[in-house]
């Protein structure tokens, strides 16, 4: 009987998170207005016992998965008695109504997580955070219960068996990437909150930047490996090869990223200098804001994508009055308080103030240009004006441009300094930096495959200049140490991490530019004999065979390449599979991955004479497009380890702290 009512028990405890959710918004922000510690006090135990309870009504969604309940509308729909019990367990966030319910989860355990971590923050503080957490609790579990219960029953008429999870997801990617992806989505609520409480608190100074500094960055290493994996899972399953097609759900992804990577920097500055104070607000304000804008585009049914979930346009309606009201909100209290909290503090052009602001407008124009592409045929189509399609040519004339020019800033950031510096000391310590960028960038596409092409030497150039001036700086602040190991140990885990973030930005951008112009493809007909060249290897064709999997039958095609005469040779096997309750077929794509190529196998239709269409590719490159964000993301989690932000600024000393002199350790961010 306990068993069968699982669902109602899942269904109660979302209720509940929502009444605590609400008492959650009222009673710390009242404490906080009124100055009743003990009001303020309800929030850690509501935020713990909110946590709690969206935890049991997850862990029921599941179990009604794993013991086949199809009596629950959501387990109906997405699952099936042959579907292997790891899947079940990904099918849970496959759809719309369990993905809904894993963001509440993690909503919840940010908040949760940022109610332990804030034990010696001021009391006032804390109970504000707490207070704009709750009210986006609030907003998505009424989400969840108006439009998108994962408990609703089929009772009596429940189907014998389900329809099956969607064979595109049906891959080891849907357990990674979603759960990444919206860790990173919803990590950026706490800096949101961070940042209105700031406002509301009058407190703009050193101490709310240098709480936030942490959440921020890992929000932002779990999104760049959300996005990183997004990119890997539609490279090898989609069976075409690419790695990013401007969809409007990648680009989705893209827009918080973007201007959470500026507001990462901006508040090292607002921390180390006491500027950019109002611009990081409105940067942390934006980034959730975009987030918000995410879940909109895939859950409103505006997007016909493989990554888009609902088509409901109720759904849509109820997330786009989410997302205004939080912009509205958000913005009034920024325009009401900022103003009065906010001061100039002074920087000549050339400095790194000067530099991080450069980047930072960068950063808010490519925001801007994916924004436009993305929301502008939505636009019109909504208005009745008709339909047109925004691809590749137009994010890439645009991108590509704005991102050259971006590194050309990074690479001056690492070395330049606070406030004011010589044009003469720049170029002294950029000057060779600059030279052998130049010329290694222009002869490496000659010495890689003999073919020089303008877009890979221009990619290569602003690798380096990223990494060489990286060097110099290391050099500068370990030179005068005993040794150079001690040197090393000397300088902060920030710092280490600003590094790695760095060179991540620049294996990424190789990668880009080499995958991109030097590609071999080959559409070709195989059947059993058939030989084929590409990039020196041979791939021949030497039987089809068939086998059956756990829920699906599959053709798979015999690959044996070779590269040259005496070459190594080894086997490839792609396959054509049927799933049997949906009779949808899918391409499993085999590949021979390696750190400066990809073999790249993808078995196509049935030509009905014994052969097979095949796409064959040589993707050089390719891995480091990934590699470059896991860098990227090992410097957030560096950064967010760094026992400076373990110490919390007292209130009164803020203001000095703000426009003091920093340390070459702590300036070093």
């Amino acid at each position: 009987m306990l068993i069968k009512m699982i669902p109602e028990i899942g269904h109660f405890a979302l209720v509940i998170a929502l009444l605590m959710a609400m008492v959650q918004v009222v009673m710390p922000l009242a404490g906080a207005a009124t100055r009743r510690p003990l009001w303020m006090a309800y929030g850690r135990p509501m935020a713990t016992g909110q946590f709690l309870f969206v935890a049991i009504a997850y862990l029921c969604l599941t179990t009604s998965y794993m013991l086949d309940d199809f009596s629950v509308a959501n387990v109906a729909n997405n699952s099936n008695s042959l579907l292997p019990w790891y899947y079940k367990f990904s099918a849970v966030w496959g759809n719309h109504e369990g993905s809904v319910l894993l963001w509440s989860l993690m909503l919840a355990g940010w908040g949760y997580a940022a109610s332990v971590f804030s034990g010696d923050l001021p009391r006032d503080m804390v109970a504000r955070v707490q207070g704009i957490m709750g009210m986006v609790c609030v907003g998505f579990l009424l989400f969840i219960l108006m439009t998108s219960n994962p408990f609703e029953r089929l009772l009596p008429n429940m189907p014998q068996d389900g329809a099956d999870l969607n064979p595109l997801l049906q891959d080891f990617g849907l357990i990674v990437h979603p759960p990444m992806l919206y860790m990173g989505y919803v990590g950026f609520s706490v800096v949101f909150a961070f940042a209105v409480a700031a406002l509301l608190g009058g407190r703009l100074d050193a101490a709310w930047t240098r709480w936030a500094r942490p959440w921020t960055n890992a929000a932002w290493a779990f999104l760049t490996v959300g996005i990183a994996l997004g990119s890997w899972w539609a490279y090898y399953e989609l069976g075409w090869g690419g790695w990013w097609f401007w969809d409007p759900v990648e680009n989705a992804s893209l827009l918080p990223w973007l201007t959470g990577t500026a507001l990462v920097h901006s508040l090292a500055v607002t921390e180390k200098r006491g500027s950019f104070k109002s611009w990081t607000v409105l940067l942390a304000i934006s980034t959730f804001s975009l987030s918000l804008l995410g879940t909109f585009l895939v859950r409103s049914g505006v997007l016909t994508s493989v990554h888009a979930f609902a088509n409901d346009p109720s759904r849509g309606f109820f997330i786009l009055m989410l997302l205004a009201i939080t912009v509205t909100l958000s913005l009034l209290v920024f325009a009401l308080r900022a103003p009065r909290v906010s001061h100039t503090v002074g920087f000549n052009w050339l400095s790194r103030d000067s530099l991080l602001l450069i980047n930072n407008i960068l950063l808010v124009i490519m925001t801007v240009t994916v924004l436009l592409g993305t929301v502008y045929p939505l636009i019109l189509d909504s208005l009745g004006l008709g339909k047109i399609s925004v691809g590749p040519p137009y994010f890439n004339a645009l991108f590509v441009p704005l991102t050259v020019l971006m590194c050309v800033f990074m690479g001056l950031g690492p070395v330049a300094r606070w406030k004011s510096m010589e044009a003469v000391e720049l170029w002294r310590k950029l000057g060779l930096a600059g030279a052998v960028s130049l010329v290694l960038g222009g002869l490496m596409p000659l010495v890689y495959g003999g073919e020089w092409n303008l877009w890979v030497a221009l990619g290569i150039i602003s690798a380096l200049w990223i990494v060489l001036p990286t060097v110099r700086d290391i050099f500068d602040k370990t030179r005068h140490a005993s040794s150079f190991m001690a040197g090393l140990k000397k300088l902060s885990l920030s710092y280490w991490g600003m590094v790695l973030g760095h060179i991540g930005v620049a294996v990424t951008i190789v990668g880009v530019a080499v995958v991109s112009n030097y590609n071999i493809e080959r559409n070709v007909r195989m059947s059993p004999g058939t030989t084929v060249e590409v990039a020196g290897y041979q791939f021949t064709m030497t039987e089809l065979t068939n086998r059956r999997g756990p829920n699906f039958l599959a053709d798979t095609s015999i690959i044996q390449v070779q590269r040259g005469e005496s070459g190594r040779s080894f086997v490839m096997r792609p396959e054509k599979r049927l799933y049997l309750a949906t009779g949808m077929p899918m391409t499993q794509v085999a590949l021979r991955p390696g750190l400066f190529r990809d073999l790249y196998v993808a078995m196509g239709e049935d030509l009905g004479d014994g052969s097979y269409a095949m796409r064959v590719q040589y993707k050089p490159f390719v891995r480091w497009l990934w590699l470059g964000g896991l860098l990227m993301a090992f410097g957030g989690i560096l950064a967010v380890l760094d026992k400076r932000y373990r110490r919390v600024v007292a209130r009164k000393k803020a203001p000095a702290a703000a426009t003091s002199t920093v340390t070459t350790q702590e300036a070093t961010t």
